[in-house]
C-alpha cells in the first residue's frame, strides 16, 4: 500500500481512500491491483503480463496506451547509480508515466502547479498514473529494488524534459531505511 507525505503541511496519508482521493485532487490516478492468478517471484515477463492482462487491458482503452512491458531493476543492475541521477532530477514528459509495482519500493515526489510537493512511495500491488506534464522526480528506496510494469501512448517511450529547479535537493528519501540513520 502507498504512503503519501506532504512534508510542507506535516501530513502522512496511509488509507486507501484517502490516498486515492488525495493524489486525485493533484490529478494523479492510483489503484491496488491483484493478479488475475498467482505469478511467482521470478516470473519472465510474458507470464506477468498475462497475469495483469484485464487490467493492463482496460488501462490502454481508458489513457490511449499501446505498448506495456516489465522493467526489472535492482542493487546488481549495471550502472544503475547513473542510470537513477536521471530520473532524480525534477523533470516531465509529454506522456503519462504509468507503473504498476509487482516487487520492490520506490518514492515519486510530486510538484504540482502552484502546490506543494507531495512524497508518494509506491511498492507492490501499487498502481500510479502520472499526467503528462506533471513535474516530478523518482528514487528507489534503501533495498534498490523495483519490478514494474509500464505503459506506453508512445512505443518508443517518453524522454524526460529537466526543469533545472534544483528542487529536489531540498528533500530526503522518504522511505529511509538502516542505512540512512546515522
Amino acid at each position: 500500500m502507498a504512503i503519501v507525505k506532504i512534508p510542507y503541511e506535516g501530513k502522512t496519508l496511509d488509507a486507501q481512500e484517502s490516498i486515492i482521493a488525495y493524489l486525485a485532487g493533484i490529478g494523479i490516478d492510483y489503484e491496488r491491483w491483484e493478479p488475475t492468478y498467482p505469478i511467482a517471484p521470478d516470473a519472465p515477463e510474458d507470464e506477468i503480463l498475462d497475469a495483469y492482462k484485464p487490467e493492463i487491458d482496460a488501462l490502454k482503452v481508458r489513457g490511449g496506451y499501446v505498448t506495456a512491458d516489465v522493467i526489472d531493476v535492482n542493487a546488481s543492475t549495471p550502472n544503475l547509480e547513473a542510470m537513477l541521477n536521471k530520473f532524480r532530477k525534477e523533470h516531465w514528459h509529454d506522456e503519462d508515466e504509468v507503473r504498476f509495482i509487482i516487487e520492490g519500493r520506490g518514492v515519486f515526489h510530486i510538484h504540482p502547479k502552484e502546490q506543494p510537493v507531495v512524497a508518494i512511495e509506491v511498492g507492490a500491488g501499487d498502481l500510479i498514473r502520472l499526467p503528462r506534464g506533471i513535474w516530478h522526480w523518482f528514487d528507489l528506496c534503501e533495498e534498490k529494488r523495483i519490478r514494474a510494469i509500464r505503459l506506453f501512448q508512445d512505443p518508443a517511450g517518453w524522454t524526460p524534459v529537466y526543469t533545472e529547479s534544483g528542487l529536489e535537493q531540498g528533500y530526503l528519501p522518504v522511505c529511509m531505511g538502516q542505512s540512512d540513520i546515522p
